[in-house]
């Protein structure tokens, strides 16, 4: 299973560039990174902060051979982003549902899942916002960045491409090329 990926300089939401993708091109899967993104979504209509240097990309995939319940697969993306963070961070990540995750009770991540339908077929698009760099200021809502947590400068490409892998992986088990 290989993945496509779509780079942009600078677009206004990974999810929605995945949206317009499907509906407008024959792929069925794929991953959009960007450098800059100026509208960010969060869950429940929230905005995401996109700060330059941190990951926010999106998968997207056909659901047809994914036979799992929406709460399962949510918690499934949750766990495979976790395992990527987990190789850098070596100490407890905690699952927060429905979609964050959390270092030290601090925001590291959030994953948002959007569902589309395109010609009776159905898209799960998983957007991720990793805090790489920096840490957003939210009030009653502590975040924390994996820069801050081990001191050390990680290559935001070389998150994307563990994401991409990891992802592959998960997506092989259903579709066999």
């Amino acid at each position: 299973m290989i993945i496509k990926k779509f780079n942009y300089k600078k677009i206004k939401s990974t999810n929605d560039t995945a949206i317009k993708i499907i509906k407008n091109t024959k792929n069925e899967f794929g991953l959009v990174t960007a450098e800059t993104q100026i509208s960010g979504k969060g869950q429940y209509g929230k905005k995401w902060i996109s700060y330059k240097g941190n990951i926010f990309l999106s998968f997207f995939y056909k659901l047809e051979k994914i036979k799992m319940p929406m709460n399962t697969l949510t918690k499934k993306n949750c766990f495979l982003v976790k395992n990527v963070i987990s190789k850098y961070y070596k100490k407890k990540i905690f699952f927060k549902p429905p979609n964050d995750l959390l270092i030290d009770k601090k925001k590291i991540c959030g994953i948002l899942q959007e569902k589309i339908e395109k010609s009776k077929i159905k898209f799960l698009i998983v957007g991720i916002g990793l805090n790489l760099v920096k840490s957003p200021k939210i009030q009653n809502y502590p975040t924390t960045n994996l820069l801050e947590l081990i001191n050390q400068k990680i290559e935001k490409k070389s998150i994307e491409k563990q994401l991409k892998i990891t992802f592959e992986k998960f997506l092989s088990k259903y579709y066999k090329t």
